[in-house]
């Protein structure tokens, strides 16, 4: 029996940083530009491993919980890099080795302590229900990511398959999801125990441009517990009864890749372990802040010790009703 087994993508991440990037105003964001036909030199490049199911499995593991990775890899070089970094995390694998290419990803880095992803999603979007081995799927919880095209449907199957086997199940959507809406989402949405989106998967989601606070009513109506992030600003919860804000400590960003994973995982590994809404909090908080003071998704996720002695010092939380 696991603790949790979560199901989403595995990726190779290559990260990119080169000279000077320009970065140019373009209505209400900005962009990041290359001129075309240029060669540009690389200043700095760093391989890794990602992708939402990887990356929370790997904080599960180090959070001391019996952890398993539902996914799929392709038949190339790059597999072998994400199962055997599985195996370092002690995470057991429970997907196929299909055909075709792994999930690949180039990330931009050094703009303005932000990053532009470039994703390849590969056998990450071809895991149809039948490559399930569900009998295998013998778990406390589902933590439940983003996964796209064939493999849709196998998320929609899993949030399925929890409910009619009693498996408490946690969703955390992407943007590529929170824009199809809420109807789309609804078999996923619909009696999960917790959902954590950011405020623009949320807007998404819901077809607004609320604030966080007063979207996470809406939001609870179909998730046991409703959370929203929002990048550096305040981080919210919200049971049906409390309403729980987090303010995140002041620290220096390396980089933000697995930020959104790694508070997502850090509040439900706090869940699992019996801690309340505040303390969860607390947890989720220390181990987003920690992987954004590094480069790369899994670099520095927190052991159950090092969470601890980072939640001595807890971030400024406060519980209102709404």
């Amino acid at each position: 029996m696991y603790d949790v087994v979560t199901l989403g993508s595995g990726t190779v991440d290559v990260f990119v940083k080169t000279s000077k990037p320009t970065i140019v105003k373009h209505g209400t964001h900005d962009d990041v530009c290359y001129a075309i036909g240029q060669k540009i030199l690389v200043d700095d490049l760093h391989v890794d491993t990602g992708g939402g199911g990887t990356n929370t499995a790997a904080a599960f593991s180090r959070l001391g919980l019996k952890t398993a990775w539902l996914g799929k890899v392709g038949s190339d070089l790059h597999a072998k890099t994400v199962l055997d970094e599985m195996k370092r995390e002690r995470v057991a694998f429970l997907g196929p080795q299909g055909a075709g290419m792994t999930g690949y990803s180039i990330i931009l880095t050094g703009l303005e302590h932000n990053r532009t992803i470039l994703a390849y999603k590969g056998a990450n979007d071809t895991l149809i229900p039948a490559d399930v081995p569900w009998n295998k799927v013998r778990t406390k919880w589902l933590y439940l990511s983003a996964m796209m095209g064939k493999s849709f449907e196998t998320l929609k199957k899993a949030a399925l398959f929890a409910k009619k086997n009693n498996i408490r199940y946690a969703f955390n959507p992407s943007m590529y999801l929170a824009e199809q809406g809420i109807r789309a989402l609804k078999p996923i949405i619909d009696g999960c125990d917790l959902l954590v989106l950011n405020r623009e998967e949320a807007q998404a989601v819901l077809g607004t441009n609320k604030r966080c606070v007063d979207m996470l009513p809406e939001l609870q109506k179909h998730a046991k517990i409703a959370v929203l992030t929002d990048g550096p600003k305040t981080a919210h919860a919200y049971n049906g009864i409390r309403h729980y804000a987090i303010e995140p400590p002041d620290i220096k960003v390396i980089e933000t890749t697995g930020a959104g994973d790694a508070f997502a995982a850090g509040m439900l590994a706090g869940l699992i372990v019996k801690k309340d809404i505040a303390e969860a909090l607390q947890w989720a908080m220390a181990n987003s802040c920690s992987v954004i003071r590094h480069l790369g998704a899994k670099n520095n996720l927190l052991t159950r010790a090092e969470i601890v002695r980072w939640t001595k010092h807890p971030a400024k939380l406060s519980i209102t009703r709404l």
